[in-house]
């Protein structure tokens, strides 16, 4: 038996990283398409933040000595200027124009995907642990709830990489690439308890992209009570409250020692951060120019050129007087939501971390499919807690859906002209509303399981065997 099952690990790990290579073969032969099929002008892949036109915009301006924030067209990290700036200019010959910036996306795609099959086998673990610890890894098997046939780790991992959205942005010249792998250190540095990874991947991902400073809550359970596990009342509903603590093998407490260790790290590079940033813009008005061209751009919805997302449209139509109710309005709703979640999902640090991650995806200033590949991908990791989930089919669809037609929409408006801005709007609001759907449907179809894994516990054994 046990050789049949390091053959079966052997063959899965073989046959994962096959479609990695795959994966990575498909992205080159998709660059050394004619001009990328300019997928770096697609609104729906190239934002204000993210575009690579207004990178190297930002980098000829610097090296013309002006700042690279001048004329409002380069709104990102003065540190991303300097390390992917000059490969905006590199060209070697016979080879596509900007191919050096491609490999780097690649290679922040592959990277990202090892980090996410880590932390999913590290969620994983954390999950059989809670079953041992309840005494019913037996029922969960007869239940149909046990992991059956891909790890969550693997599945997350190949569904990222194959995820048409994140080879769009990858292709696309993107910068969603470098912002997700943050995002995903943040995550893993946090669920493998190495602290100063995750306050670096934290401040980094935070730094490029500010909304990611919301997943500092769900960090601190990680770090203070471990990866996601049922809720911590079903050990103490247990028949035997203390045999079962006494048998448990999980830290049911929570552990103040490694916040305040993320504390320190996370302040000192956030400190060796901004000294960077004051360093390459010191001639050009310092951090306040950078603070305010990156996050009060973000802030404000300065720019209200079209995205997939729905600020664009509602702030091209407000009256001016009521602009800034509105923008306090947009940015505090995400700021609700925080604390309830928090409440409601703390034994589940992942799953929280993906549910913020979707919520900002969709309520951002300026979203792009990259942010949704991140969140699909992260969905992976819980394939098997959501297998119940509701309207799974139609989401798919959705999203399938309005991949093909926010194209078709925006040609018709922009250069057909024989459409209107409220045909590309409303296949943004369709966009939004699938994206509200999978995390009420995830959220409930999460919650539902926790309570099985609960009727579970506290069920007799006759009851369980019969």
């Amino acid at each position: 038996m046990q050789k049949m099952g390091k053959q079966k690990n052997k063959t899965a790990s073989f046959s994962f990283w096959n479609w990695v290579i795959a994966s990575i073969i498909f992205r080159l032969i998709l660059i050394y398409f004619p001009k990328n099929l300019n997928l770096a002008s697609r609104p729906e892949v190239s934002t204000p933040l993210t575009s690579f036109r207004r990178l190297a915009e930002g980098y000829w301006l610097k090296q013309l000595s002006m700042s690279p924030y001048a004329g409002s067209m380069y709104h990102g990290s003065p540190l991303l200027l300097s390390l992917l700036g000059p490969l905006t200019v590199k060209r070697i010959e016979g080879q596509p124009n900007h191919l050096l910036y491609s490999l780097v996306s690649v290679i922040a795609d592959v990277v990202s995907a090892i980090l996410i099959r880590a932390t999913g086998k590290n969620l994983r673990l954390a999950y059989l642990r809670s079953l041992e610890s309840l005494d019913i890894v037996q029922q969960t098997k007869a239940s149909g709830e046990f992991f059956k046939i891909l790890s969550p780790g693997d599945a997350a991992a190949l569904i990222y990489l194959w995820n048409p959205f994140t080879i769009v942005a990858c292709v696309g010249l993107s910068t969603s690439p470098i912002e997700n792998m943050a995002v995903i250190l943040c995550l893993y540095g946090a669920c493998s308890r190495l602290v100063p990874l995750a306050a670096f991947g934290w401040v980094i991902a935070t730094h490029l992209s500010l909304y990611p400073a919301i997943l500092i809550i769900p960090v601190i359970f990680l770090l203070g009570c471990g990866p996601d596990a049922p809720p911590r009342k079903l050990f103490l509903q247990k028949n035997n409250k203390e045999e079962v603590l006494s048998k448990s093998k999980l830290r049911l407490g929570f552990s103040w020692r490694p916040i305040t260790h993320f504390a320190f790290w996370a302040l000192l590079w956030s400190a060796y951060v901004l000294v960077l940033c004051g360093i390459s813009l010191k001639q050009f008005g310092g951090l306040w120019e950078m603070f305010k061209s990156t996050y009060g751009f973000i802030l404000t919805v300065e720019d209200l050129s079209p995205n997939i997302g729905v600020l664009w449209y509602f702030f091209a139509e407000v009256f001016d007087f009521f602009r800034n109710f509105f923008l306090i309005v947009f940015h505090v709703n995400i700021l609700f939501m925080i604390m309830p979640l928090a409440i409601r999902l703390h034994h589940r640090p992942c799953f929280l971390a993906f549910v913020y991650i979707a919520i900002f995806s969709m309520l951002k200033s300026y979203p792009s499919v990259g942010d949704s590949a991140l969140y699909l991908g992260l969905l992976g990791w819980f394939v098997n807690e959501l297998a119940d989930i509701q309207f799974s089919f139609f989401l798919f669809c959705g999203y399938v859906g309005v991949s093909l037609l926010s194209p078709v929409m925006h040609t018709l408006w922009i250069w057909r002209g024989t459409g209107n801005a409220n045909f590309y709007f409303a296949t943004a609001m369709v966009y939004a509303c699938l994206q509200i759907i999978l995390v009420v449907e995830g959220v409930s179809a999460m919650l539902n399981h926790d309570r099985k894994l609960r009727n579970l516990a506290t069920s007799k054994p006759q009851d369980a065997k019969s």
